[in-house]
């Protein structure tokens, strides 16, 4: 036996449906799957309540909020901020939570979305300010 001829009997031939004039042609004997326009939609059951509808909604989602973090220090080390006095997230897409890693060694006033209690202490040892943007 060649290797093809091995190969060709493990390989299960697709049926080709309606492609004679056997009979049925591979359509079984009756019923919507039988007929010319047999297309049903993913998930039809015959008119049987479909399972999807069958059973009752469980559970909820939840909207996941991304946010974006910055730490103190980070602040701390971007040259261009230093120069400037006020630091202003509000044109940001998502939004902005400053944490408190690092130190502040700078008088700046931020605006942001959300502070943590660190950062906030932090940022008034220091004698800065800080203002929470409402959306």
């Amino acid at each position: 036996m060649t290797i093809n001829n091995y190969l060709t009997k493990l390989v299960k031939k697709r049926k080709l449906l309606g492609r004679s004039e056997k009979k049925t042609s591979g359509r079984g004997q009756k019923g919507q799957g039988s007929r010319k326009s047999a297309n049903v939609r993913q998930g039809f059951e015959g008119g049987q309540t479909p399972v999807y509808r069958r059973f009752p909604k469980r559970g909820f989602k939840s909207p996941k909020t991304s946010y974006q973090i910055i730490n103190l220090e980070k602040l701390e080390k971007d040259q261009a901020i230093i120069t400037e006095q006020l630091v202003d997230f509000s044109h940001e897409k998502l939004p902005v939570k400053i944490l408190g890693k690092g130190e502040l060694t700078k008088k700046i006033t931020i605006k942001a979305s959300f502070f943590s209690k660190s950062a906030q202490e932090k940022i008034s040892k220091v004698g800065g300010g800080f203002q929470i943007l409402e959306k």
